[in-house]
């Protein structure tokens, strides 16, 4: 069938509407442009679709620079440049906070990026027969490749060196931490191994960061500066900083110069590792459920609160407490502005405003977006 696309939606698919009234999301296509689609997945209320060809295209389809472009489960906006790229993500934000969070983000929003290319630091990739590859999207099939154009030039090369490619295992974890080491992790290392091909270090702004490439970590390191000295500047300083799902004390260990007290609050015990190895003798550690946690220490002490929680955003207990107790600030690091703009609508009712909402194009040719919101009480 032929439609017409409305606009671009959160996930980066075109929105187009059937005969029927039903609601279509059809990957890969732009706002305006005429397209022949074929369904690959019907629902009471919605369908989604491919395109078989694009009949009217849109000025700002361009050429995809990557040869496995619809093949690979990645990249999936490579058919528009990175300025256009920023623009949609800044109007899906727009549309998903007044949509979810009932609140209009300013006309000032705005989307930092750096380089399109070779700016992926951590990957995972597969074995397959003729060599490491990615997974297709939405499938386990294997993609190969030569060549990555979104890796680092370290990753691809390392990635053809005659010693991994004697590596049995399936799997791999890859780092590069920017400045010579890449390192690796796979299922089934012992701890000397770790601490011999995993264990790495970041350097960041004035600091260096125990890490290793089994845990998270930020896979952009040249637009992770900018992010960190809007945190910086937003955090201002205080009695007491707690850094929740602080993984390995990154932003702890960037602001605890700024706090009298600091607490952080982890549970992986990878990540704690380096966390000790980050933060001064001083912080206090905690391995224990946030949200327990923050119900029985905040309800009387100020504090100034950084999360950076998963894709499904602050628990709901979580939520409850920060609402209830005393905190002061909150800087809401998301990987998702779905769930981000749910819990700024429960933290707005519980009497915080917005302070400063931004957002960091951590990686170009996909949909996702990170955002920095800062939030205060009224």
């Amino acid at each position: 069938m032929e439609l017409v696309i409305e606009k671009m939606v959160q996930g980066g698919v075109g929105l187009s509407r059937l005969s029927d009234g039903r609601v279509c999301f059809v990957s890969q296509a732009l706002p305006g442009e005429r397209v022949r689609v074929a369904l690959s997945r019907e629902a009471k209320d919605y369908t989604e679709a491919k395109i078989v060809d694009v009949l009217e295209a849109s000025p700002l389809r361009i050429k995809p620079k990557c040869p496995l472009y619809e093949k690979c489960g990645g990249c999936s906006l490579q058919h528009i440049s990175l300025g256009s790229q920023v623009q949609f993500m800044a109007e899906m934000a727009k549309e998903t906070f007044l949509r979810i969070g009932k609140t209009s983000l300013p006309d000032s929003f705005e989307v930092h990026h750096g380089e399109p290319w070779h700016y992926r630091h951590r990957a995972r990739v597969f074995r397959g027969p003729e060599g490491w590859g990615f997974r297709a999207e939405n499938s386990h099939r294997l993609i190969s490749f030569d060549e990555c154009p979104v890796l680092t030039q370290s990753l691809n090369e390392f990635l053809h060196q005659e010693n991994i490619k004697k590596i049995r295992a399936r799997e791999l974890q890859l780092f590069d931490n920017g400045a010579g080491r890449v390192s690796y992790y796979y299922k089934g290392m012992t701890p000397e191994e770790q601490r011999l091909y995993s264990d790495n270090s970041v350097s960041v702004l004035d600091r260096s960061i125990s890490m290793d490439a089994s845990v998270f970590f930020q896979s952009n390191l040249s637009l992770l500066p900018t992010l960190v000295h809007r945190v910086r500047t937003l955090a201002f300083e205080g009695e007491w900083l707690i850094d929740l799902f602080s993984g390995v004390g990154f932003f702890a260990s960037l602001l605890e110069d700024r706090f009298s007290r600091v607490t952080t609050v982890e549970r992986d015990k990878y990540c704690l590792r380096h966390a000790k190895l980050n933060l001064k003798k001083s912080a206090e550690q905690v391995t224990a459920p946030a949200e327990q946690w923050l119900s029985e220490n905040t309800m009387s002490a100020p504090a100034v609160l950084i999360v950076d929680p998963p894709r499904t955003g602050l628990p709901a207990d979580a939520l409850k407490a920060i609402s209830e107790g005393q905190i002061q600030k909150l800087i809401y690091v998301s990987c998702n502005p779905v769930t981000l703009a749910r819990d700024t609508l429960l933290l707005k009712n519980a009497g915080f405003q917005i302070k400063t909402v931004e957002g960091f194009a951590f990686y170009p040719h996909t949909p996702h977006l990170e955002m920095l919101l800062v939030l205060e009480r009224g």
